[in-house]
């Protein structure tokens, strides 16, 4: 089943398979394994390893084709002769009801079998394969060319293991409407339509989508606000999104009377779209009802039958389950994002010197985490700068920022000694009087020396460098001052450094979510930020700081990223 194109010299090795896709296949109740885009097995299921008598590690890593497939004879196949091999090259789905398998014992295995294009998570597009053992007479179709079929029991399997692996890839809930729809559509109906339930028990119908021209439109005339669901109305959208129960209905159900605006609005929906035939199932959590999915028929031949509200329905429980998650992830997001940002300070005014900070969250799926920045006067008139990460993408890390930012100032405010000697204080209350693992920080203090320039002494703790930018574009990492992280449990003394800044330069402090970039190393992120800070040297202190972030922020970052820069003059 190897793809020829472009592997010639490439070592084949098992690759790592990830909690959800291994979590597919282990639901599925029959032999299933997953070959990447050169047809190596990257994952297989405990069935597949009883029916094929191999064990995993005898099968991960090899070519599937090479390994498996034989003619009737017991034979090596020629890839020419293969279907699943001109399946696995098409990108399609298909199915054969009789062929055979090479079993670890030297047993020849007959088996039918159904390949389809599956999403590896992080890893591109791979293919699915699911077997059993069938010693029936072959009869060969492929569900792509004969939409209107029903599923059969493997097509079944195949779907379910896609539905519980695409949705519990992602914690976006919008992103896993998409791919709900994405797997329904055009599989099982041309028509889907996703109603949610919000916060504030409010329906909202969230995506109207057709299936035209091998593409999915979407309606959004038809999506909005919704009228409240009735307690006691027997319709069968407002029986779903009260989690009653599932229905087959069509058009004739909503020629009534109305009952509610509800109804209504499902009654408009029936004659816009054409839908004749239609299957309305709960989206619900083991906490609560999320909403409703409906599939329609309108130009696709077939009407729902009860028949498939199995199948609806157990692709709904994934569906809400997804989105359950997803809206708990959300809600701790914000109130990480809330926490944050409340506890990030004001800059103070200091005259002669602008000071500007920024803070951004991570995005997509990783939490917020624990970077922070501060800065504030001291009582000797210096300003006390600050900039840290503590380990952690979480609420913990949130919180446990909050503890170092709180006792840095403490101790800074209290005991008015060199930078080194407040990190050593700081470093020794860390390990004992927190449940902070480690983080990383830079604590300095800035006063003005004599001819508009300002003197900056720090020591750092383990944190990216300063990045002193002059006037003119020359840029130099401030290295001095270096140390280990906090809370390791090592308390050696710790050095201080000196830097003046001239009138018109820039400092910035930053941490690591603005360099470091998955597959690259941290040189190449130091070099991407100081040539884009030397071409906007000559910017204001604003411009520079939000251009910055634009240029230099890795478009793969999944980190937060906190970033302070102060300009004399």
């Amino acid at each position: 089943m190897a793809r020829p194109e472009g592997t010639d010299g490439l070592e084949a090795r098992p690759l790592e398979t990830d909690a959800a896709l291994s979590a597919a296949l282990a639901a599925i109740g029959t032999g299933a394994y997953v070959v990447d885009e050169r047809g190596r097995v990257v994952a297989v299921n405990a069935h597949a390893e009883r029916l094929l008598a191999r064990p995993a590690e005898d099968l991960l890593g090899h070519d599937a084709h090479d390994l498996l497939h034989r003619d009737r004879h017991g034979q090596p196949l020629p890839a020419s002769r293969c279907r699943m091999r001109q399946a696995f090259h098409a990108g399609r789905t298909a199915q054969e009801q009789r062929d055979y398998f090479a079993r670890g014992d030297g047993a020849l295995l007959t088996v039918s079998w159904l390949v389809t294009p599956y999403g590896i998570d992080g890893s591109g597009l791979g293919t699915l394969v699911v077997f059993h053992l069938n010693d029936q007479q072959p009869e060969f179709y492929e569900p792509s060319e004969q939409a209107a079929a029903p599923l059969t029991e493997l097509e079944r399997l195949a779907l379910l293991a896609q539905t519980t692996t695409q949705l519990a890839s992602t914690l976006d809930a919008e992103e896993a409407v998409r791919r709900l729809i994405s797997l329904v559509v055009p599989r099982l109906a041309d028509w889907a339509i996703v109603d949610l339930i919000t916060e504030r028990d409010e329906v909202w119908r969230t995506a109207v989508v057709h299936a035209e021209d091998a593409g999915l439109v979407h309606h959004e005339d038809l999506q909005g606000p919704m009228p409240p669901v009735l307690d006691e109305s027997p319709m069968p959208l407002s029986r779903a999104l009260r989690g009653v129960a599932s229905t087959v209905t069509g058009p004739e159900t909503y020629r009534r009377a109305p009952d509610s605006g509800i109804a209504v609005e499902q009654s408009r929906l029936f004659e816009v779209t054409g839908i004749r035939s239609a299957a309305i199932v709960p989206l619900r959590s083991a906490r609560a009802v999320l909403g409703a999915l409906t599939l329609g028929r309108a130009q696709r031949p077939g009407d729902f039958t009860t028949a498939d509200l199995p199948l609806l329905e157990d692709i709904a429980s994934r569906a809400g389950l997804a989105l359950d998650n997803a809206r708990l992830y959300q809600r701790q997001r914000k109130v990480a994002e809330t926490m944050q940002n409340h506890l990030l300070p004001q800059m103070p005014r200091v005259p002669g010197l602008r000071m500007i900070a920024r803070y951004l969250p991570a995005p997509h799926a990783s939490q917020v985490g624990g970077d922070w920045y501060d800065t504030f006067p001291l009582p000797d008139g210096s300003t006390a700068l600050a900039i840290g990460d503590v380990v952690g993408h979480d609420l913990e890390a949130a919180a446990g920022m909050a503890q170092v930012r709180n006792m840095l100032r403490a101790y800074a405010w209290a005991q008015q000694e060199s930078p080194s000697r407040i990190v050593e204080r700081l470093d020794a209350a860390v390990t004992h009087l927190t449940d902070i693992s480690m983080a990383t920080m830079i604590f300095g203090r800035i006063e003005e020396a004599a001819e508009g320039h300002w003197e900056l002494s720090w020591c750092n703790a383990g944190h990216p460098p300063p990045l002193l930018i002059s006037r003119d574009g020359r840029v130099t990492y401030l290295t001095g001052g270096q140390g280990i992280l906090l809370g390791v449990g090592e308390h050696s003394s710790r050095p201080d450094a000196v830097a003046l800044l001239a009138p018109g330069s820039t400092l910035l402090l930053y941490t690591d979510g603005l360099i470091e970039e998955p597959g690259h190393s941290l040189d190449e992120g130091l070099n991407r930020l100081s040539r884009h800070a030397a071409a906007l040297a000559h910017r204001p202190l604003p411009s520079f700081t939000d251009h910055l972030l634009d240029r230099v922020r890795p478009a793969g970052n999944d980190d937060d990223v906190a970033l302070l820069a102060l300009r004399p003059g």
